[in-house]
């Protein structure tokens, strides 16, 4: 029989508003990564920082003021974010080693979120791409949009020719022979001339695309580079400090009975050409590093502002779960220490912000969670069954309740070169009160191992290891450390 026009048209109207509808159920993820970013933010109460738009954001979101990474370095800890496995897990505690190395059949979180119908886009930093590892074309529904994480405006900071040695590295180009570029940069130039001023541009043009696409859900993640080294930014965010108010740390040498190879010294820092390669750094480099660390916060911050103000102007907020995630902290000179790479705090704690649509929003949680659990948590929210044997634990309940208890600890790594044993794992437990780390070769037996422990509560700023003089302790903890499974070793097979 044949339908009349208007039929046709009531029925492919219905068609459409029920697509539509079911669009509307499913929240758009807006996923904000920021490449060593530690908590120095109003929001976490430093006094000196100029961070309003992430303060603005903590005032609708959850704000974790107990969540770490599962190891400070860049590719293990956005591979713990994108797989929900831990490195030890994975057995990949490098910037080089891809993940599907060792699992080739993971399914990334922008993967799931992809397979069940939403539109997963990248842009800048989310995996680590540089020093020999590749972008993961199957987690995106279209081409990834990089943004270089070493980019300078002044011919002095650069090579006179050619990219510098970290330009070339994180260009995966050959680093032999050439120069170093310079640690920061004050230039009187736009934010755009910078990478996170073109990223927050790009992110700005993809979310006007998806609100004409509102049958589509999206799952945008957007991954600013600073403060990562060097520290370049505008001049007007160098301005807003006045260096004088800056002060060296109060501990500047390493925890009193540590073992040796437990700290380090700055090696990636020592790769620019305004920094000694070996040796302490005089009290002005020190103060010069610092305001340029929080010179590239506050740019980040006014770039990640622009992208959130284009969100609420589109009309997406209400549908958006936002979400801020440092990859990892950074140690600005306490311990004697630079950049991240240990297993102490100022390197392991991140900042952490959830928004989601019906969940508490401007309130603190001082619950225990690590860059693993946002994986599930993310599912749970946008109503995804997770995989089967994640290393996380959804904490949705928290974001309902910020009171919920998550776990009674977190975990994380760092391997270490140690003098007459090789390449020992140091795997870290970190609870309300304290941290212990265990130091030894995967496999090897339990009386192998060196161990730190920090009480902080009675010592917030590690000053002493107390291992030796509270075994009580260390047996109680290592109970805790006994329920997860050995480190698998760099290259090994992995194990559940």
């Amino acid at each position: 029989m044949k339908q009349s026009p208007n039929l046709i048209t009531l029925l492919c109207s219905l068609c459409v508003s029920a697509l539509s509808s079911a669009a509307a159920t499913k929240p758009n993820v807006l996923l904000i990564c920021v490449d060593d970013l530690k908590p120095v933010l109003g929001c976490y109460g430093d006094k000196l920082v100029k961070s309003p738009n992430i303060d603005r954001l903590a005032s609708r979101a959850v704000q974790f003021d107990r969540a770490f990474c599962n190891q400070a370095v860049c590719a293990p800890s956005r591979n713990a974010l994108l797989t929900g496995l831990r490195p030890q897990t994975l057995g990949i505690y490098d910037l080089g080693t891809n993940f599907r190395r060792s699992r080739p059949d993971a399914m990334t979180l922008p993967q799931l979120f992809r397979q069940n119908g939403w539109r997963t886009e990248g842009m800048g930093k989310i995996f680590h791409v540089g020093h020999g590892n590749t972008n993961d074309s199957a987690s995106w529904s279209t081409p990834h949009w990089n943004a270089n994480v070493v980019a300078y405006a002044l011919p002095a900071s650069k090579a006179k020719a050619g990219l510098t040695r970290e330009e070339a590295l994180f260009s995966n180009k050959s680093a032999k022979g050439l120069p170093r570029g310079a640690a920061y940069e004050s230039a009187d130039v736009p934010d755009n001339t910078y990478p996170d001023g073109a990223l927050a541009e790009h992110a700005i043009g993809r979310l006007r695309a998806a609100k004409a696409k509102p049958d589509e859900p999206f799952f945008l993640a957007v991954g600013f580079v600073k403060p990562h080294l060097p520290f370049v930014a505008p001049k007007k965010y160098w301005d807003l400090y006045d260096r004088a108010r800056f002060k060296l740390p109060e501990v500047r040498t390493p925890p009193e009975g540590a073992p040796s190879y437990a700290p380090q010294f700055g090696g990636e820092l020592r790769q620019y050409s305004d920094v000694p390669d070996t040796g302490p750094l005089t009290d002005e480099l020190q103060l010069a590093l610092i305001h340029g660390y929080y010179a590239a916060t506050s740019y980040m911050d006014a770039q990640l502002g622009r992208v959130l103000a284009e969100l609420d102007k589109l009309g997406l907020a209400e549908n958006t779960i936002i979400v801020l995630w440092g990859d990892h902290g950074w140690h600005l000179g306490d311990h004697g220490i630079w950049c991240k790479h240990t297993n102490y705090e100022q390197a392991t704690r991140i900042p952490l912000l959830v928004a989601a649509p019906g969940m508490k929003s401007g309130v603190r949680s001082g619950s225990l969670v690590e860059t693993v659990d946002l994986y599930p948590t993310l599912c749970e929210l946008a109503g995804l069954t997770a995989p089967a044997g994640l290393d996380g634990r959804s904490f949705a309940a928290t974001l309902r309740d910020p009171a919920a208890p998550t776990k009674d600890h977190v975990i994380h790594v760092y391997p270490r070169n140690a003098p007459g044993k090789g390449q020992v794992i140091g795997r870290a437990i970190r609870t309300e009160r304290h941290r212990l780390v265990e130091w030894k070769k995967p496999g090897a037996p339990a009386d192998t191992a060196e161990f730190e422990l920090y009480d902080y509560e009675a010592d917030p700023l590690e000053r002493k290891n107390l291992a030796a003089s509270q075994p009580a302790v260390v047996a109680q903890l290592r109970t805790i450390l006994a329920r997860h499974p050995e480190a698998v070793a760099p290259g090994g097979s992995p194990q559940r």
